[in-house]
C-alpha cells in the first residue's frame, strides 16, 4: 500500500480506492485471461469478449448509459459516463442526480478517461516464464500479456470512479471513459469512429492512462509522443521458385533484392538514410532540452533496461542523447518479414519476398509524406531491376505539448499525492493514435498521459509486467486528479493551457 500522501480532506476517497486493491487485481486477471489481440489472423470475437467484461467493469463501478460504440469492420470501443458533477464534502453519500447539483452549471469540467482493450500478439511463446494469458504474480509483478498496456489501464479508471462514489456517492467533475479496441494496430478506423460519436465524447480534458512512468516509484506526464508510419514491400524475380543449383549465379533471387534494398534504409551508425525524411523534424526548443537535462538519464540503467546484451552498440547519431534518439527523431526499422522459415526452406531461388517497415516520426513530421519517402527509396534501391511493389500501412500523428496551466497542475499535484515524489516530466518514442484526432476534435483539450508501465514492463516483448505497488498508485492518483481538475475548473474552461508546440498545431502521436 502506498505512504499516506494525500490531502486530509480526501482520506476517506483514498482509503475507499486502496481498499479494493485485491478485487482490482481479481478483474485485471480476468481482462488479462482474454487474449484480445487485434492483429489480423487473431480471433475477433476474442477482442468482443473484452469489449463485454470491460462493460460489465464500468457498470460495475457505478458508471451509466454504458455501452458498445461500434464502426463498421473494427473491434468494438467502450463507453460510459456519469454527468451529474456534484461537490461533495466528507462523509457526504447523497447519491446526486439532476435535482441535487451543488450548482456546476456549464463550470463543470468534462473528463474523458481514454485506455484500450486490445493486446499485441504475444511474440514467442517458448520465451515467456508463464503461459502469456494466465496472469502469473513474481517478485511484486503481475505477469500477462495485457498487463500493464493497457488492461491495467482500464482498472486505474475504474478505481477512480467506483472510489468516488463509494465514498462519496458522486464525482467532483463530469466523466466519460472510451475504452478502445484497437490501438494496437494504429487505431485504422478512428476517423470513422470521431465521424460518429465525437459529440458524445467531448470533454474538456482527456486523460489516457497508456503511457509509462520515470522509473519503479517516480511517476510521469507524457508531454510528447513520435508518430508512426508503416510501408509494405514485395520484390519479385521469377514467375515461381527455381532450383538454386541449377540457376544460381546468373538468375537472381527475390530474398537476396529484398535484403539489399532494406539496408540501404539506414546508414552504418544506424540512422534513417532516406532522402528528405529528416527535413520536417521540428527542432528541440530550450525547455526541452532543459527537462532532458533534468532527468539525467543513466546509460547503463538504460541499457540494461532495455536488455541490451553486453558489447552491443548504441545505434543512431552519437551528437544526440539516447533520450533525445528515442523521444524526438525518427526510426526506419524492418520489423517482419514474409519468407520461407528454416524448417521450410528448400534449395531453391525465391520467386518474391516481403517485409513491413516501420517508421517512428519526430514531431512535426507527417505520416503520409514518411510513407512515400520511405516508398520511393525502396523503389530506387532495388537492386538488378528487380519488380518491387509497395503501399502505405496505418500512420498516426506525432504529438508535443506544453506541459503547462492548470490541466498539467492537476495532474502533477495528483501524482505528487499518490507517489510522494515528484513526477518526471519526460516523451516517449511509442505512439498512441488516438491523442491528436480527439484533442483535434475538441478544440485542442489538453491531454494527460500518465503510466502504469515502467521500464521493466516489456510491452509488446515477452513476459509483458505491471509493478503491483505502482498500479495502486496509479490509481489513488486517479481518484485524486479528479478532485485536482475540479479545483480548476474555470482556468481550464478559460483554456489557459500551455498549448501546441512549435507550428501551431497539435503534431499528435
Amino acid at each position: 500500500m502506498p505512504d499516506r500522501t494525500w490531502p486530509d480532506h480526501l482520506d476517506d476517497v483514498a482509503q475507499a480506492v486502496l481498499a479494493r486493491d485485491e478485487e482490482r487485481l481479481a478483474a485485471l486477471g480476468d481482462l488479462v485471461r482474454i487474449p484480445s489481440v487485434s492483429a489480423d489472423g487473431h480471433d475477433p470475437a476474442q477482442v468482443r469478449r473484452s469489449a463485454d467484461l470491460t462493460a460489465r467493469l464500468l457498470r460495475g463501478a457505478g458508471l451509466e448509459d454504458v455501452r458498445l460504440l461500434e464502426v463498421d469492420g473494427a473491434h468494438p470501443y467502450v463507453y460510459g459516463e456519469w454527468r451529474r458533477a456534484v461537490e461533495l464534502g466528507p462523509g457526504d453519500r447523497r447519491v446526486a442526480s439532476t435535482t441535487s447539483l451543488a450548482n456546476p452549471g456549464d463550470d463543470a469540467v468534462t473528463v474523458l478517461l481514454y485506455a484500450h482493450h486490445d493486446v499485441q500478439p504475444v511474440g514467442t511463446p517458448d520465451r515467456w516464464h508463464s503461459p502469456p494469458f494466465e496472469p502469473t504474480v513474481r517478485d511484486g509483478r503481475l505477469y500477462g500479456r495485457g498487463t500493464a498496456d493497457d488492461k491495467a489501464g482500464i482498472l486505474v479508471h475504474v478505481a477512480a470512479v467506483r472510489a468516488w462514489l463509494d465514498a462519496r456517492g458522486g464525482l467532483p467533475v463530469d466523466v466519460k471513459v472510451v475504452i478502445e479496441g484497437e490501438e494496437e494496430i494504429g487505431s485504422p478506423h478512428l476517423g470513422e469512429f470521431l465521424r460518429r460519436h465525437a459529440d458524445t465524447l467531448r470533454a474538456d480534458v482527456i486523460v489516457l492512462t497508456d503511457a509509462t512512468n520515470w522509473k519503479v516509484g517516480v511517476p510521469a506526464l507524457t508531454y510528447s509522443l513520435r508518430g508512426l508510419a508503416e510501408v509494405y514491400v514485395t520484390v519479385r524475380a521469377l514467375e515461381q521458385p527455381i532450383h538454386s543449383g541449377m540457376w544460381g549465379g546468373p538468375i537472381p533471387d527475390a530474398l537476396t533484392g529484398l535484403l539489399k534494398a532494406l539496408a540501404t534504409l539506414t546508414d552504418e551508425r544506424g540512422r534513417p538514410a532516406v532522402a528528405g525524411l529528416f527535413d520536417d523534424v521540428r527542432p528541440v526548443t530550450d525547455d526541452e532540452r532543459k527537462r532532458l537535462d533534468a532527468l539525467d538519464a543513466d546509460p547503463v540503467q538504460l541499457r540494461t533496461e532495455a536488455r541490451v546484451l553486453p558489447g552491443v552498440e548504441w545505434t543512431g547519431d552519437p551528437e544526440r542523447s539516447v533520450l533525445e534518439r528515442i523521444w524526438m527523431q525518427p526510426t526506419v526499422t524492418v520489423i517482419g518479414m514474409d519468407v520461407p522459415s528454416l524448417r521450410e526452406a528448400s534449395n531453391t531461388l525465391l520467386a518474391e519476398a516481403s517485409a513491413k517497415v516501420s517508421i517512428r516520426l519526430a514531431p512535426g513530421q507527417s505520416p503520409g509524406r514518411a510513407a512515400a519517402l520511405v516508398e520511393q527509396h525502396l523503389h530506387d534501391n532495388v537492386p538488378f531491376n528487380l519488380h518491387v511493389e509497395t503501399h502505405p500501412g496505418h500512420g498516426g500523428q506525432p504529438w508535443v505539448t506544453d506541459p503547462r496551466g492548470p490541466a498539467f497542475e492537476a495532474g502533477i499535484a495528483a501524482l505528487r499525492s499518490a507517489f510522494g515524489t515528484e513526477p518526471a516530466l519526460i516523451g516517449c518514442g511509442g505512439s498512441i493514435p488516438f491523442v491528436v484526432p480527439f484533442s483535434q476534435a475538441f478544440g485542442g483539450a489538453p491531454c494527460l498521459l500518465t503510466g502504469i508501465e515502467d521500464p521493466s514492463t516489456n510491452a509488446h516483448g515477452e513476459d509483458e509486467s505491471l509493478h503491483l505497488g505502482d498500479f495502486s498508485r496509479a490509481c489513488l492518483a486517479e481518484t485524486v486528479l479528479l478532485e485536482e481538475l475540479a479545483a480548476r475548473a474555470g482556468a481550464i474552461r478559460a483554456g489557459e493551457e500551455g498549448g501546441p508546440v512549435g507550428d501551431g498545431a497539435p503534431s499528435g502521436n
